[in-house]
């Protein structure tokens, strides 16, 4: 008898210690994914900016040599563009939160969520049975007309 039980203790244990070997490495391999699209995602950035930034320096050349020659002094037309990059400069600064921090924040929180909701479609909860039985549970009325739907149709007619 107590052979069995200890038998069935180191059985249990090895089971366990499996288990948790398994877990870390699945958190780990998580983790990695993680990382990568994460840094996927920065070097795409990162590339972009880059690409901006040197066809920005090419059209300011452009414009400071096309005010040079209109003005005849490439001091005046390098002057004029260092003036638009300034202007655009403090354009930028400006209205930053609007052009750069907002739409950079909804796109890092957009890949988060979608990452999330992937996870919790693939993965086999229980919250996410109880939705699916609750859902095949539910008898579809063809009557049926949302609240929303019904007062507008009300105060209409």
């Amino acid at each position: 008898m107590e052979d069995n039980f200890g038998n069935y203790f180191n059985q249990t244990g090895k089971v366990a210690r499996e288990y948790l070997e398994t877990r870390l490495d699945l958190i780990k391999l998580q983790a990695a994914g993680k990382l990568s699209k994460a840094l996927g995602l920065f070097f795409s950035l990162t590339m972009a900016f880059l690409l901006f930034f040197f066809v920005i320096v090419f059209l300011g050349m452009v414009v400071g040599f096309w005010i040079g020659e209109m003005t005849g002094s490439f001091t005046i037309g390098f002057g004029c563009a260092a003036g638009l990059f300034v202007v655009l400069f403090l354009i930028i600064l400006l209205f930053r939160k609007q052009l750069i921090q907002r739409p950079l924040a909804k796109l890092l929180i957009t890949e988060l969520v979608d990452e999330i909701t992937d996870n919790d479609e693939q993965s086999n909860h229980i919250h996410n049975q109880r939705e699916q039985r609750a859902k095949e549970q539910q008898p579809v009325d063809p009557g049926y007309v949302p609240d929303d739907e019904a007062t507008e149709n009300t105060a209409k007619g």
